[in-house]
């Protein structure tokens, strides 16, 4: 990840947890309001109720009275005696058959959720109003979670959707560029092809021309892997070990004396489905990166293994080793610590085992100036 699309995101996040603190700051202040609206509307209503029931309640305020007591059409409310006995109820829905029951464990929630307001009926006579939230405030008190909830969800699927369509035009580049590749590679290598064999048929005996002739025919290999990148790969189900081990061995003439090639293998063969040309090309990659790593001077060692289910490779260089931060960014297209590098070679490695051979490749250990270790994982053949 670039610093540029790192301070994206993180200016992205900031403003969406913005929006989303905002949005719970102000639903919760006004479903405060709302409850404290609420509250005054029960010690009205409770005014109203007990001067409906007093004996010193004037006719005249009857009607009044009572239309301010049918009001309240929305706000649960439970009356109780001074020993929290049940004396009436209202607006309360799907009330089952054992009424009292019913009630009895309201009173108890309700005791515990709003402040009871107190009726004062007589000197020694009192009752107390228990009373829910309206189902609008508890609407209302959930909004902003469900608000949070689906705007998530939304993102989530925006994020998908620009990464499945920046991965496939990533993809498409790939196509491309390995095709052209591989197009512009092939007539001069045909060409040199040629003249190969026209050398050989008049020296026949010269070691010169015979290594030339492999170098171009390792030019052909390389121009077919480009071609295949793109394409439906064909699988073989070979010896994974040997593979290895002829890829390390063509490494091993065309490189320095001063590295040194070691190979550790079972007995046993490693058989796996996997396409040859493109998995000497990941063993390749990566002697490349690390004779590269070592300056052209150190150690690979390469242990294969299995674990039952998956042949295991741990691929070890003695070099200058990878910093932690960029043990992810090591793989990305373009990233590079090399002056003239590109930033392919990994990129391409990490594309043949994960999309083509539906395998893993990390980093497993790494530590400065005494080396890396890159885990590749494969499954066996079934």
């Amino acid at each position: 990840m670039t610093k540029q699309a790192y301070y994206l995101k993180l200016i992205f996040g900031i403003i969406a947890i913005g929006i989303v603190s905002a949005s719970l700051f102000f639903s919760n202040r006004l479903v405060g309001k709302l409850a404290k609206e609420e509250r005054q509307k029960m010690e009205v209503w409770a005014e109203a109720t007990r001067l409906f029931v007093s004996d010193n309640s004037n006719s005249e305020y009857f009607d009044f009275l009572w239309q301010i007591i049918e009001q309240n059409e929305n706000i649960p409310v439970i009356i109780v005696d001074d020993e929290d006995n049940f004396l009436s109820a209202r607006n309360f829905t799907n009330i089952p058959t054992d009424t009292a029951a019913f009630y009895t464990k309201k009173i108890k929630e309700l005791k515990y959720k709003n402040d009871p307001i107190e009726i004062a009926i007589r000197d020694n006579e009192h009752q107390y109003i228990y009373y829910d939230d309206s189902i609008v405030l508890k609407q209302l008190a959930y909004y902003p979670y469900i608000q949070l909830v689906i705007i998530t969800i939304f993102l989530i699927v925006v994020f998908l959707a620009f990464a499945g369509s920046k991965k496939s035009e990533q993809n498409k580049v790939w196509v491309g560029l390995s095709k052209e590749t591989a197009h512009q590679l092939g007539t001069p290598i045909s060409s040199l092809l040629a003249w190969v064999e026209l050398l050989k048929a008049k020296h026949e005996d010269d070691s010169v021309i015979s290594e030339m002739g492999k170098d171009v025919d390792r030019l052909h290999t390389i121009a077919e892997r480009f071609s295949k990148i793109g394409s439906k790969p064909e699988y073989v189900a070979v010896d994974f070990g040997e593979v290895v081990e002829n890829s390390i061995a063509y490494m091993k003439n065309r490189s320095s004396k001063k590295v040194t090639f070691e190979i550790e293998k079972p007995e046993t063969p490693l058989v796996a489905n996997i396409n040859v040309p493109l998995m000497e090309w990941v063993v390749e990659n990566l002697c490349k990166n690390a004779i590269d790593a070592m300056d052209g001077v150190g150690n690979i060692f390469v242990k294969l293994s299995d674990d039952n289910r998956n042949i295991v490779m741990d691929f070890t260089d003695t070099g200058k080793g990878i910093d932690k931060t960029n043990y992810k960014n090591i793989f990305k297209p373009g990233f590079t610590t090399k002056e003239r590098g590109w930033g392919l070679g990994l990129s391409l490695v990490k594309r043949i085992i994960h999309e083509y051979h539906h395998g893993k490749i990390f980093i497993k250990t790494s530590e400065k100036n005494v080396g890396t270790t890159f885990r590749l994982i494969l499954p066996k053949q079934k």
